[in-house]
Formats: C-alpha cells, structure tokens, sequence
C-alpha cells in the first residue's frame, strides 16, 4: 500500500529572513525586560524592536469573518501582521496552551498567511517561548 505524502510549499527567502528578525527582537525584548510583565508592555518594545529593523507592521488587527454571507467585523483581533505576511500572537503567562496554538491557526487561516509566531514572555528563558507554525 502506498501512502501519499503531503508536499509543502517552503517559505520564501524573504518569509525567512523576517522570520529571524522576529526572533531576533523577541530574545531582545526578552533579554532587556524578563518575564512577569504585562502583555502589552511586551507588545510595546516588540514593535519598538520590529521598527528598528525596518519591518511595517500592524498591531491589534481586526480579523473581519464572512459568515453566512455576511461580514461581521467583531470578535478577533490578531496582536501583530509583520510586513502583510507574518502574524505574531503575543503572550504573557506561565501558562501553555494548546488553545493559542488553535487560534493561530484560525488567524493563518483565516487571512490566508503561512507563517505565524506564538511568543510567550512569561518564561525564563525565550527559546521555551516561542513556538512557529507554518500552515
């Protein structure tokens, strides 16, 4: 029986190299402030760290939902779109969920993006915290 694999499409060059940047000013946040803070704090200093790298940006975007014909522009909100291409849902807890997991992929795929971060700053060390998700 032959099983069929799925073919993923790679990032592109210029996907990866926002992507590291990304990383890039989440270990720098990070380094500069630690954890325990609030969220927007963190969201504050990450685009601060996003704009010193020259990438555009939106913050708290409103994801609009069609539903049954209709357009509805209440209810999500995504934390940060990097350069129309890469969300970054931002957290600040000591909790791990696989709900945040879940709404990233709702937000990649809902605004047909590929590349998402979810970046916890509540952690001791920012590797644990961050966690990508291609779709």
């Amino acid at each position: 029986m032959k099983t069929a694999k799925k073919q993923f499409e790679q990032l592109s060059e210029k996907e990866e190299l926002i992507a590291s940047q990304i990383v890039d000013a989440a270990y720098t946040v990070h380094n500069h402030l630690g954890p325990g803070l609030l969220e927007k704090i963190y969201e504050v200093c990450f685009c601060h760290e996003l704009s010193k790298r020259n990438l555009s940006y939106k913050n708290q975007m409103d994801i609009p939902i069609i539903y049954d014909g209709i357009l509805f522009n209440q209810g999500l909100r995504l934390d940060i779109l990097v350069e129309d291409l890469i969300i970054c849902e931002l957290k600040a807890t000591d909790q791990n969920r696989m709900l945040w997991e879940a709404q990233l992929l709702s937000y990649l795929k809902l605004t047909n993006k590929r590349l998402g971060f979810i970046i916890n700053f509540n952690v001791p060390v920012i590797k644990q915290g961050i966690k990508r998700i291609i779709l």
